[in-house]
This record gives structure tokens, C-alpha cells and sequence, in this order.
């Protein structure tokens, strides 16, 4: 199923084959560091060049031995560029190599989200635009509250997509940094110029102090700017399931020709895709939770948080990328019911426009109590009557009729009057 939504990019940013990539770019990048600084020879850094090259099958032979990945990977590194080798990796220790490549994949993997983002936004916004006058039902607590349109709802999604969009962002460049600054980070056999030249090649940010390791409340913030953003979307795809239930039916996930919605009941129309994307935010919040444990480490540097992140940050990268490519189908197809969203506004005689009968009641001299009883007993009324009808019982009502005319009542029922202000808020939005 992810193939349908997953870029085949972010996936193939996680195997092994890319991991060792980018240790193998980070170790070059250090090498012309060195040779830029007068030491390493032309010659010499030409041979790595050319040669530096690694096989997975001779890394995976060569860590059985030495149960080290970095120690297997540059032996086998070193065994393709033979004499010219004892330039690689002087004076570094792992966590270089480890932490600077883990920035580039990282890095990579945000600019494909970023992306997948504005898939999102534009989507909203175009939905936004087509339903701005939809005049729709707004609830509290589940219920009805006052009228409002679809597209302002659609207008608070936008506004939570390109909060987090900022939000990613801003963790995005935190986390891309680089270290080469050797065993517990005070560059005792390598110069902080080294490390300057080769994050700028990289295209990463040297990190202001590292302890062999690169800070984790970096990678941590980075895990709960995924987690919002998987939250966001479970917001909305949780506000479609509510609205698509039969006895709402304002609007429904696309319902493709030949798609089938339950083994044993023809008439079913399920938001299949709204709750994977409600299911899947689980994991990614949770895995926020195990990024958040990683920050603590032992003293400069332990391991604790590398078999964590070897799992979190592939599974996390990559199913936002799904999510984000799905809910922008979601939104994209999404249909609505105009005629629903009408009919359930009218509900109970308009029952949803009581405050606008308050407050005409209090213009008319009456205290806020005195009118909001007078108004509340005909809306338990229409509530408690199989055919209620709020309308009717405020035309009925002598106390009602006593401050305000036929003409007066029916105003109160103008849905426009609610809707007077969408433009100001599409405005905000530059729409």
C-alpha cells in the first residue's frame, strides 16, 4: 500500500547501500579539507578519488570479524585505494563519520517532507477557495454550535499546515549540523579548520561544541516537529470520519468505480484512508517519545540512542512522506455534501441561531437572563419534540412575539449574517 503514496526517494535515502554513501561522501569532503590545508598531496587525494569505493557483501564479510560497521566499512574503503588510504579518516573518530552522515540523510529526507508539505497546503487551499460560501454546520463538543462555512473549516487546516511547515523547517536547519572534531570533541588530532571546510562542502553547519556525538535534543526536536505534523493530519483525517458518518454525511473520502467497502455489506462507504492516517500518527508520536529518551546520554558519548535511531528516523521520515502524499489525495478528492451540510444547519427549526434571537431580545431591553430563558425554552422544545421546530415555537410564543415581530424572527434566521466576516479571515490567508 505505501508504494501507492511513498515517494520510492525517501525509502531508498535508508538503506544500507545510502547509508555507507554518505559516510563515503563525508570522508572525501575531509580529505579535500586536508588537501586544501597543505596536507594531503594532489596525488594522494586524486588516488581516493578515483579508487574510494565499497561493496556491501565485503563490508558485511569484514564486520563479522571486527563487529564494527565504520571500522568494516573503512576497511574495505581502504582496501580499493591501497597506499594512498592512510590519509582517510586521520585523526577522526566514528561518531564523525556517523553523526555529519546521519545530517545528510536527514537532511535529504526534510527537503522530500518540505515538499510533500506543499502538496498538502496547496491542496487545502484549493479546496479552501471552492468553499469558501459553503455554508456548513460549526460544533462544539460534538454538537451544534452556530453556522459557518466549509471553506473557513478548511481555512484553520491550512493555517495548521503552514504552522508546521515553519515549524519543521526551524528543526530542519537545527538538526543539520556537522562534526569533525575527533574522540570526545576537542579536536586533539584534527584542527577545527578541518571541520569548517568540510561542512561547508557538505553543505551543513559545523556544530558549536560536540562531544563525539552531536547533541540529541537536535534530532529530538526534529522527531516532534514529524510528530505535529502527523498530529495535524490525524486532526483532520479524525474531522473527516466524524463527517462522513451516515447519520452526518457532510462529506466523504472519494469512492473510486469498482471499490468495494465491506466483505459482507455491498452499501458500505468507509473513510478507509482518514483512519490508516489516524492509526499511523501513533507511531510517529510515539516514536517522538523514544527520540525525546535518546537525548540523555552517558557522560561525552554512548550508544543507547543509535539502535533507536536506526529504526525511529527511517520509519518516521518515511511514513510522514506516505502520510503527507495521502492525505494530499484525501483533501484533493474529497467530496462534499453541499445539499447535508444545508439541510443539517436547518435542523430543529434553526436551532443553531438562538444566540442571534438573545441577542435581539436584549436589544430590545430585556436583561441577558430574561431573554436567554425565554430563548433556551423554545430550543428545549424544538429539541425534545419529534418534529420541533425552534422557529415555530419562538412565532408561537407570546413573551417572544411581545418584543419582536414576525419580520425580526425570520432575520434571525438569515445565515448571512453569520458569514459576514469569511472575507476577513480568507484575507489573512491571502485568498
Amino acid at each position: 500500500m505505501i508504494e501507492r503514496y511513498c515517494l520510492k526517494e525517501m525509502k531508498e535515502l535508508w538503506e544500507l547501500e545510502s547509508k555507507f554513501s554518505y559516510y563515503l561522501q563525508v570522508e572525501l569532503a575531509v580529505c579535500e579539507a586536508y588537501y586544501q590545508c597543505g596536507k594531503i598531496p594532489e596525488d594522494a587525494l586524486l588516488q581516493i578519488k578515483q579508487n574510494a569505493s565499497f561493496s556491501l557483501d565485503r563490508i558485511e564479510q569484514i564486520e563479522k570479524e571486527v563487529n564494527h560497521d565504520v571500522i568494516a566499512f573503512l576497511t574495505n574503503v581502504n582496501e580499493n585505494v591501497k597506499d594512498a588510504s592512510r590519509y582517510i579518516h586521520m585523526g577522526m573518530t566514528s561518531s564523525d563519520v556517523i553523526d555529519t552522515a546521519f545530517a545528510l540523510q536527514i537532511k535529504k529526507a526534510g527537503e522530500i517532507i518540505v515538499s510533500d508539505l506543499d502538496k498538502v497546503i496547496y491542496a487545502i487551499r484549493q479546496k479552501a477557495v471552492q468553499h469558501k460560501d459553503t455554508v456548513c454546520i460549526g460544533r462544539s463538543h460534538g454538537v451544534h454550535a452556530e453556522p459557518m462555512t466549509f471553506g473557513v473549516k478548511l481555512c484553520s487546516w491550512l493555517d495548521l499546515f503552514q504552522r508546521a511547515k515553519i515549524r519543521f523547517e526551524a528543526a530542519l536547519q537545527e538538526v543539520c549540523v556537522g562534526q569533525v572534531s575527533g574522540p570526545v570533541g576537542t579536536y586533539s588530532n584534527i584542527s577545527p579548520e578541518i571541520e569548517q571546510i568540510t561542512c561547508e562542502k557538505l553543505g551543513l553547519m559545523p556544530a558549536k561544541i560536540s562531544t563525539q556525538v552531536i547533541a540529541r535534543d537536535r534530532h529530538a526536536n526534529f522527531m516532534n516537529a514529524l510528530a505535529l505534523i502527523a498530529a495535524a493530519i490525524e486532526q483532520c483525517a479524525v474531522e473527516i470520519r466524524h463527517l462522513q458518518r451516515t447519520e452526518v454525511l457532510e462529506v466523504e473520502e472519494l469512492f473510486k468505480k469498482g471499490q468495494k467497502g465491506s466483505s459482507a455489506m455491498p452499501h458500505k462507504r468507509n473513510p478507509i484512508s482518514s483512519e490508516n492516517l489516524s492509526g499511523l500518527a501513533r507511531v510517529v508520536k510515539s516514536n517522538a517519545a523514544a527520540a525525546m529518551d535518546n537525548i540523555a546520554l552517558w557522560h561525552e558519548r554512548d550508544i543507547s540512542h543509535s539502535s533507536v535511531e536506526r529504526i525511529i528516523f527511517p520509519d518516521s521520515t518515511i511514513l510522514v512522506d506516505y502520510m503527507l502524499n495521502r492525505f494530499a489525495g484525501v483533501v484533493d478528492g474529497l467530496v462534499v455534501h453541499e445539499k447535508n451540510m444545508k439541510k443539517n444547519t436547518a435542523l430543529f427549526g434553526g436551532i443553531v441561531y438562538s444566540q442571534r434571537v438573545l441577542l435581539e431580545l436584549t436589544n430590545k431591553g430585556l436583561s441577558r437572563e430574561e431573554a436567554y430563558l425565554i430563548v433556551q425554552r423554545n430550543a428545549m422544545s424544538a429539541f425534545d419534540s419529534t418534529d420541533g421546530s425552534f422557529k415555530n415555537n419562538l412565532l408561537n410564543d407570546s413573551d417572544v412575539k411581545r418584543y419582536l415581530s414576525v419580520e425580526e424572527i425570520e432575520n434571525c434566521f438569515d445565515s448571512g449574517y453569520y458569514l459576514r466576516n469569511i472575507s476577513e479571515i480568507y484575507k489573512r490567508f491571502d485568498i
